[in-house]
C-alpha cells in the first residue's frame, strides 16, 4: 500500500479486478474434496486470463487448514495447505495476485460447515498465524481476516463494530470471538508485511464506521473490505448515493476492494454500473464467483471452466476485457 492505492514492487498503482473461486471453503469439510471443480489446472487458469482477470480471491476452511474437528486427513493439514500453495504459485505464476481469506470457521470442537457472525478465538488467530507465516514471503499474496462479520443482530451499530475489532463476549454471538485486532496482530507476529483486507458488520455490507474502527496495524497496511450485491439479495450500500456518500470519502484516504459483488437475478443491470465507479475511485473489486452453478442464488460468472459466461457474466466478462 502506498497513501489509498495498492502498488506494485516499482511503485505503480494496482486496481484489483478478479473473481472469487468458491470450494475451498466447503469441499473439505463436506469430505468429498478440496477444490470445486477443475480449479487448479492450467485450462481453467488460461480461461480465466482470457477474460482478463488479474486477481482470485480465495476463500479457506480453518479446520481444512489447521487439520482439526475431524476433518478427513486426506483433504486438510498438509494435503490441503499444499493444495492451496500451488493454486496460489500456479496463479501468481500467471501473474494473477490471490487474495486469501478466511470464510468459513467454528469454536471449539465443531466442524467449520458455514458462516458464522464471527470468527473464533480458538482456532481463527492460529489460522492466520500458521497462513501468514506460510506465504510471508509471497508478495503477489492479502490477506482478507474474516469474510463477512454479522454479531449483534447484524446491526450497523458501535456495538457491532467494537465487536468486530476486538472480538470477545458480543451480541448476537454465541461464543468468544476473535477480532480484527488479534488476527492482524496473529499476521504481524509472524513477520509478514503484505496489506490485510477488513470488513465491517452487517455480513462486510458497511464502512461507514471503518476508520473509527480499524485495527491497529504498525505498517499502515490496512485495506477497507465491503460486499455489494444487487437485488434481490439486497445490500447496505447497493445504491450509488451510498458509493458517493461513503465509499468514495473513504477511497481517498485508503484503499478498498469489493471482495463479493454481483448480480443475484441473472441478468448483468447492476454489476458494470459498480465496476464503473469503481474504477473512476480507483477502487477494486472481485465479483462472486467463478464456479459452475446458479446464476442468480449464488451467483455463478459462468456456465462451463471453459469460461463460457452466464447473463450476469457477460457484463461482468465485457468490462474487464475493456483493460488490459
Amino acid at each position: 500500500m502506498s497513501g489509498n492505492a495498492i502498488v506494485d514492487a516499482a511503485g505503480r498503482v494496482v486496481q484489483l479486478r478478479g473473481v472469487n473461486r468458491s470450494g475451498a471453503e466447503y469441499a473439505c469439510a463436506e469430505g468429498w474434496g478440496i477444490f470445486d471443480g477443475p480449479t487448479d489446472d492450467a485450462t481453467s487458469i488460461a480461461a480465466m486470463k482470457s477474460w482478463h482477470i488479474n486477481a482470485v480471491r480465495l476463500p479457506m476452511n480453518e479446520d481444512c487448514w489447521l487439520a482439526i474437528n475431524g476433518v478427513s486427513a486426506a483433504y486438510s493439514g498438509a494435503n490441503y495447505r499444499n493444495a492451496i500453495v500451488q493454486y496460489v504459485n500456479d496463479l501468481n505464476a500467471r501473474g494473477i495476485v490471490v487474495i486469501l481469506n478466511l470464510h468459513f470457521s467454528a469454536p471449539g470442537g465443531t466442524l467449520a460447515t458455514g458462516q458464522l457472525p464471527m470468527a473464533d478465538r480458538d482456532h481463527s488467530p492460529a489460522f492466520w498465524s500458521s497462513v501468514a507465516t506460510t506465504f510471508k514471503n509471497n508478495h503477489s499474496v492479502l490477506f482478507d481476516l474474516f469474510n463477512e462479520p454479522y454479531p449483534n443482530s447484524n446491526q450497523d451499530t458501535a456495538a457491532a463494530w467494537s465487536c468486530v475489532l476486538n472480538g470477545g463476549t458480543c451480541a448476537g454471538v454465541n461464543f468468544t470471538a476473535a477480532g480484527m485486532q488479534e488476527m492482524t496482530t496473529a499476521v504481524r507476529n509472524t513477520g509478514a508485511t503484505q496489506p490485510i483486507l477488513v470488513a465491517g458488520p452487517q455480513y462486510a455490507g458497511v464502512v461507514d464506521l471503518w476508520s473509527q474502527y480499524k485495527p491497529n496495524d504498525p505498517l499502515h497496511q490496512l485495506v477497507a473490505s465491503i460486499h455489494i450485491y444487487g437485488l434481490p439479495l439486497d445490500s447496505p450500500c447497493r445504491l450509488q448515493s451510498c458509493w458517493d456518500s461513503v465509499m468514495a470519502p473513504l477511497a481517498t484516504t485508503t484503499p478498498i476492494v469489493i471482495g463479493e459483488m454481483g448480480d443475484t437475478n441473472c441478468t448483468s443491470s447492476f454489476s458494470p454500473p459498480l465496476m464503473t465507479w469503481a474504477d473512476a475511485h480507483g477502487v477494486s473489486y472481485t465479483p462472486w464467483a467463478w464456479n459452475v452453478s446458479n446464476c442468480a442464488g449464488d451467483p455463478s460468472l459462468i456456465t462451463n471452466y471453459n469460461g463460457t459466461p452466464t447473463a450476469y457474466g457477460v457484463g461482468v466478462r465485457n468490462h474487464f476485457l475493456l483493460f488490459p
